[in-house]
């Protein structure tokens, strides 16, 4: 029986280096709680064979496993260039028109009437990842003069970013509209939604998904931290993207509006991702670097729900190796002394609510009694999240009869879960939660176990009882 000893979860990318049976299931070996499909290099035949091998794997290991299907969202690039290829002079001025392509080499072409619209004077306009800075001097309807703040080359179809604007362009594009459909039709657990700047753009995938997925929305616009609480309950879960961030915001600021996401998310209860460059180095290198470990260490010790892998294992030499590092790392920081004092100083105090008020009492009961677990028996995941933002000490056991929300939890802060049938009745609650605990190793003969369920049984998000019990196995 695979048990993980960590709290924190891993979320591994699948790609090139790590697309066969043998390949994933050694990277759940080595420590991947979820897998991550990322649908700007995926197409539909692919998407549809790593969800079987995933789903095999999990046979084989005989543990859920959750898949994040992370949807491209929109592009936004030039176009044709004069020549393939242009050099920009800082402190020159240079001319954007609306179109395709361009034989001028003193105007860059946009083909996106978006910008046009939306751009004001003083605005950024950022090309290649920031590489390339312009401030807009004046905008038309067809034209941008713009003053080079920082120069270089630009290549056709490079990327453009707008950090100060926000853009009248919907999160979900036709390419993702189609992605979507074909996802649901498999068996996914996660969507991941890109260029978020408005609730709106998240509440758009929810009715979409009618509730067929979990919704992870990637914080990565600047325009999001304008209504963070709002994305956020919105949300199932969010994710750190720090990516686009790093290109949209000054890089300095990237590590405070990180904590900014984690302690929102926490507040509110929903799993938090923190990605990208985590362990940058290890994608041709077997060893990361210390400043990689400090990283990942960082979010491990903010109380992050997960820690994710990007090219590191869908590209890279070392995948495995990616993995394991990171498994031991968080190992590391959650048996670091600082680490409990650090957790504890962030609770968030319970909101006024029977839910609340019952997993903050059962997190009290269990560091009273000494118990050895936490058995949540949870139908629409609520309980076994709410149990996971107490961030409790001791293991958290999630029992659901649903396959799918067994899947779904493991991207969740130290939720071990199980599918198991319903419990019949009080007894069935207390004894079936005591085997289990007992089998999976969190528990031994005679050591005493919490549980929480919600009365009447079945009754989705009604956690209403906390019960001690017993273990009593020969």
């Amino acid at each position: 029986m695979i048990r993980r000893t960590r709290k924190t979860k891993i979320v591994a990318t699948l790609g090139p280096a790590s697309k066969s049976r043998e390949q994933i299931r050694t990277l759940f070996i080595a420590g991947a709680d979820v897998f991550r499909i990322n649908m700007s290099h995926t197409d539909h035949p692919s998407l549809a064979a790593l969800v079987d091998i995933v789903r095999a794997v999990e046979a084989d290991v005989g543990r859920p496993i959750g898949i994040l299907v992370d949807l491209q969202g929109p592009k936004l690039r030039l176009g044709k260039l004069a020549g393939g290829e242009q050099r920009l002079q800082t402190g020159q001025t240079v001319t954007l028109a609306r179109s395709d392509t361009s034989d001028d080499p003193a105007v860059l072409p946009i083909p996106h009437a978006e910008i046009f619209a939306a751009l004001k004077p003083g605005a950024n306009l950022l090309i290649d990842d920031g590489k390339v800075r312009l401030a807009a001097e004046s905008v038309s309807d067809s034209r941008i003069e713009a003053t080079i703040i920082q120069g270089g080359v630009v290549k056709n179809n490079k990327g453009v970013n707008l950090p100060d604007t926000v853009l009248p362009i919907p999160a979900l594009t036709a390419k993702d509209r189609s992605d979507l459909d074909y996802a649901l039709q498999l068996d996914i657990d996660w969507l991941a939604l890109s260029f978020v700047q408005r609730p709106d753009d998240v509440a758009e995938l929810r009715k979409a998904a009618a509730g067929r997925a979990g919704i992870l929305t990637k914080i990565e616009k600047p325009a999001a931290f304008q209504s963070l609480d709002e994305i956020l309950e919105l949300s199932d879960a969010v994710m750190v993207a720090r990516g686009d961030l790093g290109v949209e915001l000054p890089l300095e600021a990237v590590p405070g509006r990180q904590k900014q996401i984690v302690r929102a998310a926490r507040r509110a209860g929903k799993p938090v991702v923190v990605a990208t460059q985590m362990l940058e180095s290890m994608i041709t290198s077997a060893a990361p670097t210390r400043a990689e470990v400090s990283d990942v260490a960082g979010a491990v010790f903010e109380g992050a729900d997960a820690v994710m892998l990007s090219a590191e294992t869908a590209a890279g030499a070392f995948p495995a190796e990616a993995v394991a590092m990171m498994d031991r790392i968080a190992q590391s920081v959650e048996g670091d002394s600082l680490y409990r004092g650090i957790i504890a100083a962030q609770r968030q105090a319970p909101e006024s609510t029977m839910p609340d008020a019952i997993l903050a009492a059962v997190r009290d009961v269990t560091n009273t009694i000494r118990a050895s677990a936490i058995v949540c028996w949870t139908k629409s995941g609520s309980t076994g999240l709410r149990a996971s933002r107490e961030r409790p000490y001791i293991p958290i056991l999630a029992l659901t009869p649903i396959r799918a929300m067994a899947r779904r939890l493991s991207i969740a802060w130290g939720l071990h879960c199980v599918e198991t049938e319903d419990a019949r009745d009080l007894d069935d609650v207390a004894s079936r939660a005591c085997d289990i605990a007992f089998l999976h190793g969190f528990a031994k003969s005679g050591d005493r176990i919490v549980i929480t369920a919600g009365l009447p049984l079945g009754t989705p998000g009604a956690t209403n009882m906390i019960r001690v019990a017993f273990v009593t196995r020969r």
